[in-house]
């Protein structure tokens, strides 16, 4: 799972997914009713619903600049991740006229809000703005902003993994097998220390697994169908399960960012492989007592060259059921413009925009060595870090238990088997809600 989703996730199961894929047929029976009213008034606000997340607190901050500009009341609501899905879920089965611009997560929630019709196609918006400037976006997490060939949200926040270690004990691996031969030897001089700090959580940690599936060769799924009983991904659950058995903490695979910060941050890990978005934390002066000698490297590279995964965490779409469509987009120009862009990441929120990555002065907010790293990462990423269906916790579950036969020294060939059975299952159902 995404670090800056951290605040809350919410598993979706087979009665939960029903209730979402109901959504389409119940927005459209109460249409009459969430659109009742006639037009909006000027004292109708623009809302505005977020997760609670320093962008959206910088923006927050700065609302007032965006109201005198259309001169209409800007009413900015911010919740948790799971209050926030609910909320959706609650209001847009309605066909809720009271939520105009949603801050979404791309590569969780979007194929099902797709599939309901609750998102605004923006294409026509955003080709026909020369001054938004699509193409400045970076590939990957633009790539994973359409769905079904309509783009339905921008990307607002971007992460990528970064490998932070031990200046003090180590040099950065260039390759996934210098990053295992470092790991464990550190690890063999102390048992009280550990080469590697990372997550082990079955459902949590495929996000982060997926940049050691991709340097592997693999995906998720291949020409649609279920990729994690190839040679490749069976590799890379080897190589995972290996790196966190023989050199990681002891209970592993109760380990998500929360357990994983403080083992690296209090000097008892080497190497770990993280969010950057998250760095803070790494060097947090209240929790570190290794701050000085933390470093940051771009993903190292396994048999397939380094491919890290480059993602928006979140982004912005607009209610399809909004009565201030003109306003909500002009939020997105500005909220996600060029110039805004830049701003927020001077402040240290990583964004979308490649000329905000060029930028020196938005640079200079993080470690140098970070800036680089992030700007390799980015280079070479891929646009998901999850499997790309409609029942994303689903399919994380089913994913992830390879991982934690590894992480616990088990055979991970016949455990893999199954899941990818399980997981080629999966598909085909998935598929048929997707189609229904």
């Amino acid at each position: 799972m995404s670090p800056l989703d951290k605040m809350g996730r919410r598993r979706m199961g087979r009665r939960g997914f029903v209730r979402l894929a109901a959504g389409a047929g119940a927005a459209g029976a109460l249409s009459a009713c969430g659109r009742s009213g006639g037009p909006p008034s000027a004292n109708t606000p623009l809302r505005i619903m977020a997760i609670n997340h320093v962008w959206s607190q910088a923006i927050s901050r700065r609302k007032e600049e965006f109201e005198e500009r259309i001169g209409r009341r800007v009413s900015i609501t911010l919740l948790t991740a799971d209050q926030l899905t609910s909320s959706y879920n609650v209001k847009l089965n309605a066909s809720g006229t009271d939520v105009d611009v949603m801050m979404v997560r791309a590569l969780q929630d979007q194929l099902v809000f797709a599939h309901n019709g609750w998102l605004t196609d923006l294409g026509g918006r955003i080709h026909g703005d020369s001054g938004f400037d699509w193409q400045d976006f970076q590939p990957a997490p633009r790539r994973a902003s359409a769905t079904g060939g309509r783009i339905l949200s921008v990307p607002v926040v971007t992460e990528r993994p970064v490998l932070y270690y031990r200046k003090d004990l180590a040099d950065p691996p260039r390759t996934l097998d210098h990053l295992m031969r470092q790991a464990l030897e550190l690890t063999e001089r102390d048992k009280q220390f550990y080469g590697y700090a990372g997550r082990g959580q079955r459902n949590g940690a495929v996000s982060q697994w997926s940049s050691f599936l991709y340097s592997h060769g693999g995906d998720f799924t291949v020409d649609g169908r279920s990729g994690i009983g190839t040679p490749q991904a069976l590799a890379a659950y080897r190589y995972y399960g290996k790196l966190l058995h023989r050199a990681g903490p002891p209970g592993a695979t109760n380990m998500s960012l929360e357990q994983v910060t403080p083992i690296f941050a209090q000097g008892k890990a080497a190497f770990c492989v993280e969010a950057d978005a998250v760095y803070s934390g790494f060097l947090d002066p209240k929790v570190s007592t290794v701050r000085k000698h933390v470093g940051f490297a771009p993903f190292p590279a396994g048999p397939a060259g380094a491919k890290p995964h480059n993602i928006p965490s979140w982004s912005l779409g607009i209610n399809r059921f909004s009565r201030l469509q003109d306003d909500a987009w002009q939020f997105i120009r500005w909220a996600a413009g060029p110039r805004m862009s830049r701003t927020l990441q001077a402040a240290g929120i990583p964004g979308a925009r490649r000329s905000a990555w060029e930028d020196a002065r938005t640079l200079a907010a993080f470690p140098d060595d970070l800036a680089a790293a992030m700007r390799t990462n980015a280079a070479h990423g891929l646009g998901h870090d999850r499997p790309q269906v409609l029942q994303v916790g689903r399919a994380r579950d089913i994913v992830g238990r390879p991982l934690v036969a590894g992480i616990l020294g088990q055979d991970v060939g016949p455990v893999a088997r199954d899941a990818d059975a399980e997981f080629g299952e999966f598909l085909v159902r998935d598929n048929r809600h997707k189609e229904s």
